[in-house]
Order: structure tokens, then sequence, then C-alpha cells
């Protein structure tokens, strides 16, 4: 029964940072598209804009793997 929990206590950490990662770039890349029709030169950082959220899905990731390796998994 442990390993239930501790399996989907994993998945829900990768989940909830991928999905609220999904909303921040969808409404970041109409932006996006919307600023570089207008100001082109703007291209690097609308490039570090969609980048951004993307580190919420890594630590995500990391997390739910401390949380396999602590329990043995």
């Amino acid at each position: 029964m442990d390993i239930l929990w501790l399996t989907m206590s994993a998945a829900v950490a990768i989940a909830v940072p991928a999905l609220a990662t999904a909303w921040a770039q969808s409404r970041i890349g109409a932006s996006a598209a919307a600023t570089l029709a207008e100001k082109p030169e703007l291209s690097t950082t609308v490039i570090l804009m969609i980048a951004i959220p993307e580190t919420m899905v890594i630590l995500g990731f990391v997390v739910a793997l401390m949380i396999l390796l602590q329990g043995g998994a």
C-alpha cells in the first residue's frame, strides 16, 4: 500500500507543474506571437519568457525522483 502512495505522490509532483506550465505557455505563446509581429527585435526576450515556465517541470521531476529514491522504490 505504501508503494501506491509513493508512486502517486511522485506522479502528482510531475503532473501539477506540467499542467501549470502548459497553461502558462498557452498565455505566453499568444502574447509572444503578437509581440514578435510588432517588434521582431524582442525575440530574445520572448524565447526567455517561453523557457522560464519549463523550469517548473524540471523541478517537479527532481522532486518526484527524490520521492521515489527516498521511499526505496
